[in-house]
């Protein structure tokens, strides 16, 4: 390769790229293993394993409720926001929507619950307030973690964020909630705010859409948001593919292309066994 420096440059990089993403592939799945048993011996705690997915919910926005004691910071712009550890334990993480939907999707989902953040969206494209969606007999039910309620008619039947795009609906659920803002509408939702991603944010959504109509409900996308130890193992192991695979290209350009042949890792492998064994005999 000496007479090809780019091609040289490119080898050493995909390898350095490689080892860094093994290694970071390694260190999130220790993490998020370490995650998932602390939210699953937590979410043992609080819910009875015996309990019907319905009084799972409810469990879990008691415990949010009228929980014990809970720690208090004098600075919780400082907290973490996408870390369970901060939102399960921290009195002012729970008492905001968006911060209260990340503490009950994480216990949700460790306690066996399908459920998914819903935004409320304003004209603007901004957000005005966060629920979640729990898959409860086949329908996305929606629930509100920040007011500690199933969102329910007026004879108890629960709600879907269709149901509740009519006024009516709304304003008979709602009424039943003390306190309720009555901006808090469904005419605009999404699952994932594409707008803050900077430049192509924007038509980010309208291209994704047009290629892939349903992308949006066919992948719960909201342990990538809202967990960082799963969002971190995610993109290590994307990253991890992408780099093998440039490395396996480069390594086709260099004997198909251009003639060099390159050793194999497990050739290099078996010599360096070769030198450590023969050397400690």
């Amino acid at each position: 390769m000496k007479n090809y420096p780019m091609i040289r440059a490119s080898w050493y990089a995909a390898n350095i790229l490689l080892a860094v993403s093994l290694a970071l592939v390694v260190f999130s799945i220790g993490w998020e293993f370490s995650m998932r048993s602390y939210l699953k011996g937590f979410s043992d705690a609080i819910i009875p394993y015996s309990d019907t997915p319905e009084q799972k919910v409810a469990a879990i926005l008691t415990w949010m409720q009228h929980g014990p004691a809970r720690r208090a910071t004098a600075d919780p712009e400082a907290l973490d926001a996408r870390n369970p550890e901060d939102t399960l334990n921290y009195h002012q993480l729970l008492e905001v929507c968006g911060t209260a939907t990340n503490a009950f999707v994480n216990l949700a989902q460790s306690s066996g619950l399908h459920a998914r953040r819903l935004l409320l969206l304003g004209e603007d494209g901004r957000g005005k307030h966060v629920v979640v969606e729990v898959l409860l007999d086949n329908l996305w039910i929606v629930v509100d973690p920040a007011f500690h309620t199933i969102l329910r008619t007026p004879n108890g039947r629960f709600v879907t964020r269709t149901e509740l795009l009519d006024p009516e609906t709304f304003r008979a659920v709602t009424r039943r909630m003390p306190g309720y803002p009555s901006i808090y509408t469904y005419e605009r939702t999404a699952h994932i705010r594409l707008s803050r991603i900077p430049f192509f944010g924007l038509h980010l959504r309208q291209v994704l859409t047009f290629l892939w109509p349903s992308w949006e409900e066919s992948i719960n996308w909201t342990l990538l948001l809202e967990r960082e130890s799963f969002a971190v193992m995610t993109i290590s192991i994307l990253l991890f593919c992408f780099t093998l695979t440039v490395r396996l290209l480069l390594s086709w350009y260099c004997s198909r292309r251009l003639g060099i042949v390159r050793p194999r890792l497990r050739d290099q492998l078996v010599k360096v066994g070769d030198v450590l064994f023969s050397s400690s005999k």
